[in-house]
């Protein structure tokens, strides 16, 4: 096998794809973009495992050598559903960085995610784990905002974030965490309301991660061309 395989419902996981081209040129690439199932964190388990699961059959199909679950949402109700049924597929996800932002000793977090992902048990337990005293974490469900950006609704984005931002504006909020793989495409706009606040999102640390793996079992390509293949669903 020879590919990196990486999905998400749409656009999201890009953001992800980028850090993975950054710091591995030489790998080839498979990018399954379910815009068809989009957004996935408004699904629940029995939409989104079998969803999930014929999405890694097809990148097995395409050659793939790692797949990486590009999204929080299918990572914090799936990953595991999945490690079960493919025994035999390295998967790598991709959860809200609460560790990053806890382990920095940020007193007040706002953790942007999707609804699936706030739901979760995953999350959850994330928060129970790292929160140390003296910590807060917000967990706010952004309902329609991954849609919004899949579809390029610029006023619905506005809307939400400004929504937010009147909610929490006076809760000394001091880092947010994008929990969802498509908000760092509107880092400007967060950051046109939440001013001079962090960022933060896990897709450096996932690429990291990724290496890390394909290093470990001696499975880095330097004969690669860096291409990307994209699939979209709804276009199969």
């Amino acid at each position: 096998m020879s590919r990196i395989g990486l999905f998400d419902s749409g656009i999201g996981g890009t953001t992800i794809l980028k850090e993975l081209i950054n710091i591995m040129p030489n790998e080839d690439y498979v990018y399954y973009a379910d815009n068809k199932n989009n957004p996935y964190g408004e699904l629940d388990d029995s939409e989104l495992f079998p969803i999930t699961e014929n999405i890694v059959r097809k990148l097995i199909e395409c050659d793939c050598k790692i797949i990486v679950v590009a999204c929080n949402t299918a990572t914090t109700r799936c990953i595991k559903h999945l490690r079960e049924v493919f025994p035999d597929i390295t998967f790598v996800g991709t959860e809200p960085a609460i560790k990053v932002a806890c382990d920095n000793d940020y007193k007040n977090i706002l953790v942007l995610a999707t609804p699936g992902t706030c739901a979760s048990e995953r999350t959850k337990w994330l928060i129970d784990t790292y929160q140390k005293e003296g910590q807060t974490n917000y967990l706010v469900s952004c309902f329609d905002l991954a849609n919004a950006i899949e579809r390029k609704k610029v006023h619905t984005e506005e809307r939400i974030i400004k929504e937010i931002y009147q909610i929490y504006k006076d809760k000394g909020i001091d880092c947010i965490v994008l929990g969802c793989t498509h908000y760092p495409l509107i880092k400007e706009l967060i950051g046109n309301y939440f001013k001079d606040i962090p960022l933060i999102d896990g897709s450096v640390g996932v690429a990291k991660r990724v290496k890390y793996l394909l290093e470990e079992k001696n499975n880095l390509s330097y004969d690669g061309t860096g291409n990307v293949l994209m699939i979209y669903s709804d276009q199969e």
